[in-house]
């Protein structure tokens, strides 16, 4: 038996690209040699399917203040990090090898200031054959690394903390 990590990668459910629930243990992104490949999902139907994600950055109070009251230098750090997250979602597919290129129908990336720093949450959607995780926690990832790019100058403390996904489901389509 062929492995690569001690998965089994001669797993029919490898070898057709499957989504079988008791597969789950095995890389979906390697070939029968263990090289990494992209999954086909063409034989798969099309669905609604929705990501959601979230994640936190840290700040320091005097940091949350600035943010507050739009006083950091490089603009307004909510606004600019929301639009960065709706960016980073419309890019996965060229930041992250194996995702596929999807048309995405809706990316909502909304950021709040908590009193120990700002929260972020994604949400989006696609009609396709694949989901869209990644488009998520990427918009969650980019939407805080702009809040850090925009604050490093006022704040060496920051960190990036519980980015994961929260929701992820699929609905068929009516016909």
């Amino acid at each position: 038996m062929s492995k690569a990590k001690g998965i089994d990668i001669n797993s029919p459910g490898l070898q057709s690209g499957g989504t079988d629930p008791d597969m789950t243990n095995h890389l979906s992104h390697t070939d029968n040699a263990g090289r990494a490949r992209m999954v086909d999902v063409g034989s798969k139907p099309d669905q609604l399917r929705i990501a959601k994600a979230t994640g936190q950055i840290i700040l320091q109070e005097n940091t949350v203040k600035l943010i507050r009251e739009n006083l950091m230098k490089k603009g307004d750090v909510l606004a600019i990090a929301e639009i960065a997250g709706i960016q980073a979602a419309k890019s996965t597919s060229t930041l992250i090898p194996l995702c596929h290129n999807i048309n995405l129908t809706l990316v909502k990336v909304v950021c709040d200031l908590t009193d120990s720093g700002v929260s972020i949450n994604s949400e989006v959607h696609c009609v396709g054959q694949t989901g869209v995780e990644m488009e998520a926690l990427a918009a969650v990832s980019v939407g805080l690394l702009t809040v850090y790019d925009m604050c490093k100058a006022v704040d060496k403390h920051m960190h990036i903390e519980g980015v994961h996904l929260t929701e992820k489901t699929k609905h068929e389509l009516s016909r």
